[in-house]
């Protein structure tokens, strides 16, 4: 309830604030599983992603969030969920499965971390990979621009910037043979990092 009254406030202010534009919104489906994959260089991406998107979200956030007073209960009451950095997480694996299975829509970023703002793309982490294989789900790329400039890393306070968050078309992971699902785990990310850089590309 607290996400769906506070979103409509959240992006009027996105778009006074940091002019947020969204290209590529019919990308999205509009109901069932869906994975949106995206780049992330700046904390600011995952509510200006969630301000473009047509459809309520879920996030997968660390864990140490979640600890810090009234902050972690907020995050919490927004859709956000706690997931480890380091190393595997199947408390968090399987959460994120049984949204997925309810039919819900969930951002992650498969770099894992965020990036040096600097444009150029991390490699693609095989839990992303997983996560696509097992649900079944629509993946969604997404290309977030302009957020390294509003809340650069080491900032405190946000600054007024241009954000533009473009979505592609959706991909498709089908589970293949079971000798063979790590390897198809990395493939997946691999894809999902090209998705997204063709549309760093296109957005010039």
């Amino acid at each position: 309830m607290l996400y769906t009254f506070l979103k409509p406030i959240a992006v009027a202010l996105m778009r006074l604030f940091f002019r947020l534009e969204a290209r590529g919104r019919e990308h999205v489906p509009r109901e069932g599983a869906l994975l949106l994959v995206s780049n992330h260089v700046s904390v600011l991406d995952p509510p200006l992603v969630g301000g473009a998107t047509p459809r309520k979200l879920y996030f997968l956030a660390k864990e140490e969030l979640f600890s810090i007073p009234i902050f972690g209960r907020l995050i919490h009451a927004v859709n956000a969920r706690p997931v480890r950095r380091d190393g595997s997480d199947s408390r968090a694996l399987k959460s994120t499965l049984r949204l997925l299975g309810e039919g819900k829509a969930i951002l992650i970023f498969p770099e894992g971390t965020r990036g040096r703002g600097d444009g150029r793309l991390g490699e693609g982490k095989p839990g992303a990979g997983m996560l696509a294989v097992m649900s079944g789900a629509a993946v969604v790329p997404v290309y977030v621009s302009g957020t390294d400039r509003a809340l650069p890393r080491g900032a405190t306070l946000p600054r007024p910037a241009k954000v533009r968050v473009r979505f592609g078309p959706p991909l498709h992971f089908k589970a293949g043979r079971d000798d063979r699902r790590k390897e198809q785990y990395r493939e997946a990310s691999a894809e999902m990092m090209r998705a997204i850089g063709q549309l760093r590309e296109q957005q010039g």
